[in-house]
């Protein structure tokens, strides 16, 4: 089976140069990162070590903890404390995510009939939201102490929104509708 990467430098490109009438292969949209984002508040430091380690699994990177900028008395929350983990996947650990993402995971979410067209922003990224983290494969269910959602989003060097959404299509990303 070849690789999202492999895919990419095969097929996305010669189609997406034929579409988009472009002969300079540097000025077709790529992929320049992922950022895998899980906001997870005010917790105890045992579930907040496993929520990180289960991030690491998913991401296969560590996970750079997010800090509180500021105090808010009413949620209990001082400046300094940790409250979030992101990553940010570039290279080879990206593509592998993706290529998890698109066909391990996503069809594991229960009822699922695609992924929402309208969640670019209008300068070629992509953001999804994942309500539990137990749709990956290397995260045993059983194991897990409660679930915790994530944001995904997917950054690439296109100019405008129909350009990111065509990668996404020819990369296999799996849009609800058409």
């Amino acid at each position: 089976m070849a690789t999202l990467k492999e895919k990419y430098d095969t097929e996305v490109v010669a189609k997406l140069s034929e579409e988009l009438n472009e002969k300079h292969r540097l000025r077709l949209p790529r992929l320049k990162k992922v950022v895998v984002n899980m906001g997870l508040g005010i917790q105890d430091k045992g579930d907040f070590q496993a929520h990180v380690d289960e991030l690491a699994r998913i991401t296969g990177q560590k996970p750079l903890i997010t800090k509180a900028r500021k105090s808010i008395s009413n949620f209990k929350l001082r400046e300094g404390m940790s409250i979030g983990a992101k990553v940010t996947l570039r290279g080879r650990l990206m593509f592998e995510f993706l290529d998890r993402l698109i066909n391990a995971a996503l069809p594991r979410i229960r009822d699922f009939r695609g992924l929402p067209r309208t969640s670019f922003d209008g300068r070629g990224s992509y953001t999804i939201g994942i309500r539990e983290q137990t749709i990956f494969p290397e995260v045993d269910p059983n194991s897990v102490g409660s679930t915790q959602g994530m944001n995904i989003t997917i950054v690439t060097s296109s100019r405008n929104t129909d350009e990111a959404r065509r990668l996404l299509e020819l990369l296999g990303m799996p849009f609800a509708g058409n």
